[in-house]
C-alpha cells in the first residue's frame, strides 16, 4: 500500500479548498475528541458535522479500504456499508491503516481521501439537513466548515445510505 506523499492534510486541504472556489472558513479550538464537544466548540449542530471512519471492506472477492463519511448525530451500520460495496463484512481499519492511507490521527479524518486506495463514500442524510458542514480539518485544533454544495462538487463521494436506522 503506497503512501500519501505530502503528509500535511491540513495545508492540503486548505490549498484545494482554495483553489476549487470552494466557501468555507478554518476555525482554530483546543482539541477535542468528542462529536458533540466539538460542535458545540464550533458552533454547529452536531447533524453538520461530517464523521470520518476509515473502514476496511472484505468478502465475496472484495478487499477494499473505505472512507465512510456520515453526519454526527449517526451511528455507522457497517454491515449495511459492507452490502452496499458488494462485500460480506466492513471493520474499522486499524491504527497503522489509519495513519496509511489519511495521514492523520482518528477523529481528526477530514471527509477528502488524498490516497488513491482510499474509496470515498458519503450518506447522504449528511448532505439534506444542512447548508453547510463541518469537520475536523487534518488536525484536532481545527476544523472546516464549509458550503455543502461545494463540497459535494469538490470531494465527489459516492453516495451510500448506510447509517443506521434503529426499528
Amino acid at each position: 500500500m503506497s503512501e500519501i506523499t505530502d503528509r500535511n492534510i491540513h495545508e492540503q486541504l486548505v490549498a484545494l479548498l482554495e483553489q476549487e472556489g470552494a466557501r468555507f472558513r478554518v476555525v482554530e479550538h483546543e482539541a477535542v475528541g468528542k462529536c458533540e464537544a466539538v460542535s458545540e466548540i464550533r458552533g454547529t449542530a452536531l447533524g453538520q458535522g461530517a464523521k470520518a471512519l476509515v473502514c476496511k471492506v472484505k468478502g465475496n472477492g472484495v478487499s477494499q479500504h473505505v472512507l465512510a463519511i456520515l453526519a454526527g448525530d449517526l451511528q455507522a451500520d457497517l454491515g449495511k456499508l459492507a452490502k452496499q460495496e458488494g462485500g460480506l463484512r466492513a471493520s474499522l481499519a486499524s491504527p497503522v491503516e489509519v495513519d496509511t492511507l489519511t495521514a492523520c490521527v482518528f477523529g481528526a479524518i477530514p471527509p477528502f481521501s488524498f490516497h488513491p486506495q482510499l474509496k470515498l463514500v458519503a450518506d447522504p442524510l449528511l448532505f439534506s439537513r444542512f447548508d453547510e458542514i463541518a469537520f475536523n480539518a487534518g488536525l484536532l485544533e481545527k476544523s472546516v466548515i464549509m458550503n455543502t454544495a461545494d463540497y459535494l462538487r469538490i470531494a465527489k463521494p459516492e453516495l451510500v445510505e448506510f447509517h443506521r436506522v434503529d426499528s
